[in-house]
């Protein structure tokens, strides 16, 4: 791993940049709560699973220009070279260390991933995974190996990227093979653990993208089932595709506080998930700091696969 680049803060959040192999590039990110404390509080770091993503999502700048998989030693590398910045903490006494498999690609396409987690088991036990996935079609085996993989930790966090009530807006906002609505219910279900976290719908919401909470309770069960409700971060990506982002922090709290009211009288917990809006000016954002490099060095896209 050859680092190219790193930006942000360090009382934050840092997105680091790397070539992998023959110009192959990932970002991660290294990053806390200030609300919370220092990293031995609570650490969060995000991790690439793909080189670039086949999955398109309109809003994301990670979408486009797929070479692949990351194997399980490039998804480790990842997370070790973010504990080597920090080399006066120990992870294993971080009050909750959090893993998220939620940066460039599509972890439910990357067999490795399931490696990767199980290598997360044996060497910090006390870690929480956390997946992110639109679901894809025909990747049931993998997650019954996450759903095996999951025995191993007290908790895991697996999210379902909705974006919206909508189906037709839905095959627009997310152009791959996806699995249905019954499909990723009964998948959640088999999840679900008392006095563990409930799998969670996220919705990136955006005023011009329909989000009605009465439209998913005859498939999404409040009692095995969470609510993630996030403003649309600005994104190059999402702006060439005329979606409307949300970038002032009073405006995102209007708009998940009033969204969030629709699903909680229906009985779901929801989570309010409304970052630092400094983490957009710094490129937390999917594929952010790939495209940057990318158009400041337009031979990037010459380099071997």
């Amino acid at each position: 791993m050859r680092m190219i680049g790193k930006n942000g803060r360090k009382d934050l959040a840092n997105v680091y940049l790397a070539e992998i192999k023959n110009g192959l590039m990932v970002e991660f990110v290294d990053s806390c709560d200030p609300l919370v404390g220092g990293r031995d509080k609570k650490w969060v770091i995000v991790v690439s699973s793909q080189f670039g993503c086949p999955v398109g999502c309109l809003m994301c700048d990670a979408g486009g220009n797929f070479k692949g998989n990351l194997d399980r030693g490039q998804i480790i590398g990842q997370i070790k070279r973010v504990f080597e910045e920090s080399p006066e903490l120990d992870p294993r006494k971080c009050g909750k260390l959090k893993i998220q498999f939620a940066r460039m690609g599509e972890p439910a396409l990357n067999d490795a991933v399931i490696d990767a987690i199980h290598w997360l088991a044996e060497e910090y036990p006390g870690a929480m995974p956390c997946i992110a996935t639109m679901a894809p079609a025909g990747r049931g085996q993998w997650f019954e190996s996450l759903l095996n993989a999951s025995q191993r930790f007290s908790d895991i966090q697996l999210q379902f990227s909705m974006n919206t009530t909508d189906p037709e807006m839905r095959e627009q906002l997310i152009p791959y093979p996806k699995m249905s609505w019954p499909q990723v219910a009964d998948l959640g279900k088999r999840f679900y653990r008392p006095g563990r976290r409930k799998p969670s719908l996220n919705f990136a919401l955006s005023p011009g993208i329909p989000v009605e909470a009465d439209r998913i309770t005859d498939y999404f069960d409040p009692e095995y089932f969470a609510i993630k409700l996030t403003p649309l971060n600005p994104t190059a990506t999402a702006g060439e595709n005329l979606l409307e982002c949300v970038n002032s922090f009073e405006r995102a709290k209007l708009l998940v506080a009033e969204k969030a009211k629709e699903f909680s009288v229906l009985g779901y917990q929801v989570i309010e998930s409304i970052g630092n809006m400094e983490e957009n000016e710094i490129g937390s954002n999917c594929g952010q700091m790939v495209r940057k490099y990318k158009a400041d060095m337009p031979e990037y896209e010459k380099a071997p696969a």
